[in-house]
């Protein structure tokens, strides 16, 4: 197996109630910017409370191979996730905006240009995970 992880971006986090925006390569995908048409995606949604929500999330990502989570609080995840073969990390950021019951979500890839759809087929998949919790 081969490991191209490259280096942990310095730009993730929360700044001004959103996720840094995607860059111009086609690898990515933010819901804070939906003018970004390339890149958006639509949030995570929930019905139950802001705690529920990211302790389902956390375990939907703690059930997933090659997860890893880096940061977490009551609000906010960043997860590292590798893929099989050539070892490519993605980062992923979720942020839970409890005044409208969703998570904004951000799936980018550290290196390459295309990822051939895998960062939004994660959060697509995610969401369904998470509906599948009903929280």
């Amino acid at each position: 197996m081969f490991k191209f992880s490259g280096s942990r971006p310095q730009n993730l986090g929360v700044k001004d109630g959103k996720l840094t925006p995607c860059p111009g390569s086609p690898n990515c995908v933010c819901s804070c910017y939906p003018e970004d048409t390339v890149h958006a995606i639509e949030p995570l949604s929930y019905r139950s409370h802001q705690a529920a929500a990211i302790a389902a999330l956390k375990q939907i990502i703690r059930d997933t191979d090659r997860a890893e989570i880096i940061i977490e609080s009551p609000d906010y995840i960043y997860a590292e996730f590798s893929s099989k073969l050539m070892g490519y990390v993605d980062d992923i950021e979720f942020y839970a905006n409890p005044a409208e019951n969703s998570i904004q979500v951000r799936s980018a890839s550290r290196l390459g240009k295309s990822d051939l759809g895998a960062n939004r087929k994660r959060i697509e998949t995610i969401r369904a995970k998470l509906q599948e919790i009903e929280v």
